[in-house]
C-alpha cells in the first residue's frame, strides 16, 4: 500500500493564479488509488472550502473540505488541546476565527487566555497597542505562522510575521507559532489521516519549511522543483530530501 501524503499547495499544486504542470494529473491519481492525503498550507486567511473551491476554479475536482488543513486549523487544534473553551483576542482574518469558533474558543478583548496573529490586510496602531497591553497583561502570545512575506501578482506583501515581529519588539516576547517548519503542525496532520509519520510523506516545494518540519516529524519527505528551490539552493542546507522531482506530476505514488 502507498504511504499517505501530505502535500504543501503554493509551489507545488499552483503557482499564484496558475496550475503547475502535472499537478491535477497528480490528485487524480490520489483520488484513484484511495490514497489518503492532505493538502497543507500555512495560509490562515482561507478557509478549506476557500482552497477547494480555489483548486476547482484552476480545474482540479474531486476534493472536498476534509482534504485540507490550514495553518489556522492547526492552531486551533492545538489551543483545544492545550485549554478547550478558552478565549482570544485575534488579530487575523475570516479564516483563523472561523477555526476557533469551531473548537468552542470565544473572542474577547477583556483579559483573553490568548492573543493569536495571523495575516491581517487591516492590521493597525489599536490592534498593535491592544495586542502589547494584553500579552503584557498576561495572555499567552500565539502565531499562525512565520511567514514573512508572501508573494502576490505584482510583488510582494507582509504576513504574519511581520505583525508578530512587531508585537514581539514590543513586548520582548515571542510568540510560541504552530505552522510550519513547527514539526507540530505535520504530526496534527499526520493524526487527522490517522497515520503514523513513518507510513507519510512530506511533499513540499521549500527546503526551510516544508522538508524540514516533514524530516523533524518522521517523515519521508519529496522536494519539488516547481517553486522556490533550485538545486543549487538545496545544496546549502545541512539536510536534504529523501527524493527530489521537476513536480509532483513525475510522482510515482507506489514508490515513495
Amino acid at each position: 500500500m502507498s504511504k499517505s501524503i501530505i502535500c504543501d499547495m503554493d509551489g507545488v499544486i499552483y503557482r499564484g493564479k496558475q496550475l503547475i504542470p502535472g499537478a491535477n494529473d497528480f490528485v487524480q491519481r490520489l483520488l484513484s488509488t484511495q490514497t489518503p492525503f492532505l493538502f497543507l498550507t500555512n495560509n490562515a486567511e482561507q478557509t478549506a472550502l476557500d482552497l477547494k473551491l480555489k483548486l476547482e476554479g484552476l480545474g482540479i475536482s474531486g476534493l472536498t473540505e476534509e482534504n485540507f488543513i490550514t495553518a489556522a486549523m492547526a492552531t486551533a487544534m492545538f489551543l483545544k488541546a492545550q485549554k478547550p473553551a478558552a478565549t482570544a483576542y485575534v488579530i487575523g482574518g475570516g479564516g483563523i476565527m472561523s477555526e476557533l469558533y469551531k473548537v468552542g474558543f470565544s473572542l474577547s478583548e477583556t483579559n483573553p487566555d490568548y492573543v493569536v496573529v495571523a495575516k491581517s490586510t487591516s492590521f493597525n496602531f489599536e490592534q498593535l497597542k491592544k495586542a502589547v497591553r494584553l500579552i503584557d497583561g498576561g495572555a499567552k502570545f500565539i502565531g499562525t505562522n512565520p511567514d514573512m512575506i508572501d508573494p502576490v501578482e505584482g510583488g510582494n506583501e507582509p504576513a504574519a510575521g511581520t505583525i508578530l515581529a512587531a508585537i514581539s519588539a514590543a513586548t520582548g516576547k515571542r510568540p510560541y507559532i504552530v505552522g510550519k517548519p513547527n514539526a507540530l503542525m505535520m504530526t496534527l496532520a499526520t493524526r487527522k489521516l490517522g497515520v503514523h509519520p513513518d507510513n507519510a510523506v512530506m511533499i513540499g516545494d521549500r527546503m526551510d519549511t516544508d522538508i524540514v518540519g516533514g524530516m523533524e516529524a518522521g517523515m519521508t519527505t519529496a522536494l519539488v522543483l516547481s517553486g522556490v528551490t533550485t538545486p543549487e539552493i538545496m545544496t546549502h542546507f545541512p539536510y536534504k530530501p529523501d527524493h527530489v522531482f521537476n513536480n509532483v506530476g513525475e510522482i510515482d505514488l507506489a514508490a515513495l
